[in-house]
Parts: structure tokens; C-alpha cells; sequence
């Protein structure tokens, strides 16, 4: 790892360990999976040129599924997380398949097709999934531990948070990220080159949707209720946002895009009736004022403070 990425890592790290003490703990939690569902979008997007508005499908499909093992059988949530991965993954594989023979906006409108065909099965699926009702009750289960609070299941469920990060970091600095990046770039190029396209879409796909599920089924079990709300094309929606404003292509953009708009809805929303409104027009100045997302922004204004810094302090000695 670069210097930079391991400043940013123990940045990243001291923030959320302290995200919780600074504001209430429910918050807290939902900016961390939020951020990491953008990331997956980021993954998908930033490095594979795949607009996505149907992500909103491995999200929800992984909050059933971990709900429901929880529910069910008693299992500790970090077993169910990886039961609604695998439920994600498994989602991903043929969606994916189906998708990735399309591109550009016809991309993004076949994921919201299958994103909304999943919405209404599982709200028929009433006996299973409780339909409009949604699955309630969901048990917080880590043996020997206490989870009854949400700050409790916040550290709990942090390290499989990092978990999901690392895994995003390690596939974009991968010899497989590159490549992903050169198809983003020049897919016929990298065809030349003997890389074979699809099939790199195809595993970026999955794993994108696994590490969306994971972040769905922690928010599922963190809420103790997975609902349709999960499944909603707005949900995708509210996630390719966080990522552009934040920045595509950066992974961290993801956490930064999240915190803004969560932040924003949260504080709106005992000030004005319409914070839908005031929120949207923030988000359209930040979007037009900083057109690469705000964190190569806050980088570039780390750069150079750090620079004007050193320059001060060589002028001092000299």
C-alpha cells in the first residue's frame, strides 16, 4: 500500500471509531453501510463504466436473506451477513450475465428491470417475506456479546465494514482492477489485447453485488427489519448519487458522498418540511461547484495545505 492510501486507511479507521460518540449511534451506522453500498457502485461505475440503477437488487436481497436466516434459525449476524453475500452473489451471476451484453443507458435500464422484478416478487412472497409488512424482529446474535444497543452492534459489525472496504480496495489495485479500467477506457483496445471483456464484467459485476450485500444485510439486522424500502429503485438511486458526489473512481468518494447526504437529510428534516427539496439544491451546488466529486476536492486541498505547510516551515528554518 502507498503512503497516501495508508494515511487515508487510518483516517478512514479514526473516523469510524469515533463516528459514533459524535453522533447518535443509528446515524452512525447507517453513514458506514452506506458508504460502503456506494462503494460497491463505485467498484461497478468509477472503475468499470457500469451506471447501475438496479443495485438497489443485492442490497435488499442480501438484508432478506441475512433477516431471515437471523430469524429463522438463531444465527449469529455475521454468519447471516454471509448467507445475504451469498444470496447477492448468486443474484448478481445471472442479472449480470444478462446485462453486461448491453452498455450505456441500456445498461442502467436492464439492472432497474430486474431490479424492479425483484421488488414485486418479493412483496407476493408475503408468507415468506411479510410483504408490505416486511420481516420484523430480527435478532442482533453474537455469542457472548450483548447487542442490544445499536451502538454495541456498531463496533460489533465494524471490522466486516472494514472487511468490505479492503476487499473493494484490493480489487482496484489488483492486476484484475487495472484491466477493469483499461475495458472502462477502451473496451475494444483491451479486446485486442486478448482480455476477455465480458467475462471481466461479469466477475466485476458479482462482486460488486456481493460487497452490496453485505452492507444490506448489516443494515438489516442493524435495524432488526428488512423491507421493501430495500428494494426500491430510489435506493439505487440514492446510492449512484452518494458516489458521484463524492467522487467516481476514487472508493473513497463512496464514504464521503454518503456521509453529506445522510448528514444533510438528517439535520433537514427537523428544520423544514420539504428537506427533500433543500437537500436536492445542495446537492446540485456541490455537484456543479465541484464537477470530479468532493473527494478529490478535499485531496487537492490537502495537497496543498500540506505543501504551504512544509514551504512555511523551510522558510522559518532557512
Amino acid at each position: 500500500m502507498r503512503r497516501r492510501d495508508i494515511a487515508l486507511l487510518v483516517v478512514g479507521i479514526g473516523i469510524a471509531l469515533v463516528l459514533p460518540r459524535v453522533l447518535y449511534s443509528a446515524l452512525a451506522l447507517r453513514i458506514v453501510l452506506w458508504a460502503l453500498f456506494a462503494v460497491s457502485v463505485d467498484l461497478l461505475l468509477g472503475y468499470g463504466g457500469m451506471l447501475s440503477f438496479g443495485h438497489a437488487a443485492f442490497w435488499g436481497a442480501g438484508g432478506y436473506a441475512a433477516a431471515l436466516l437471523a430469524k429463522a434459525y438463531q444465527l449469529p449476524f455475521p454468519l447471516a451477513a454471509l448467507g445475504g453475500i451469498a444470496v447477492a452473489m448468486a443474484l448478481a451471476a445471472p442479472i449480470g450475465y444478462l446485462a453486461i451484453r448491453r452498455r450505456g443507458i441500456y445498461f442502467a435500464m436492464v439492472t432497474l428491470a430486474f431490479a424492479q422484478m425483484l421488488f414485486y416478487v418479493v412483496n407476493e412472497l408475503r408468507d415468506l417475506t411479510g410483504g408490505e409488512n416486511g420481516v420484523q424482529g430480527v435478532p442482533k446474535i453474537l455469542p457472548g456479546i450483548s447487542l442490544g444497543r445499536t451502538s454495541d452492534f456498531y463496533y460489533a459489525a465494524l471490522p466486516l465494514v472494514l472487511v468490505g472496504f479492503f476487499v473493494a480496495y484490493r480489487i482496484v489495485h489488483s492486476p484484475f482492477g487495472h484491466v477493469l479500467v483499461s475495458i472502462r477506457d477502451n473496451e475494444a483496445r483491451a479486446q485486442a489485447l486478448g482480455y476477455p471483456t465480458q467475462r471481466y464484467k461479469l466477475i466485476a459485476f458479482v462482486l460488486s453485488g456481493g460487497i452490496a450485500g453485505l452492507a444490506g444485510s448489516l443494515f438489516a439486522i442493524g435495524n432488526s427489519f428488512a423491507s421493501l424500502e430495500l428494494l426500491h429503485w430510489t435506493t439505487s438511486g440514492s446510492a449512484v448519487l452518494m458516489t458521484v458526489l463524492g467522487g467516481m473512481g476514487t472508493l473513497w468518494g463512496g464514504g464521503v458522498g454518503a456521509a453529506i447526504v445522510l448528514l444533510l437529510e438528517d439535520s433537514l428534516s427537523s428544520v423544514t418540511e420539504a428537506p427533500g427539496i433543500v437537500t436536492g439544491a445542495i446537492l446540485i451546488a456541490i455537484v456543479l461547484g465541484f464537477r470530479r466529486g468532493l473527494a478529490p476536492a478535499l485531496q487537492t486541498a490537502a495537497v496543498l495545505a500540506w505543501a504551504r505547510l512544509r514551504a512555511m516551515r523551510a522558510a522559518r528554518e532557512a
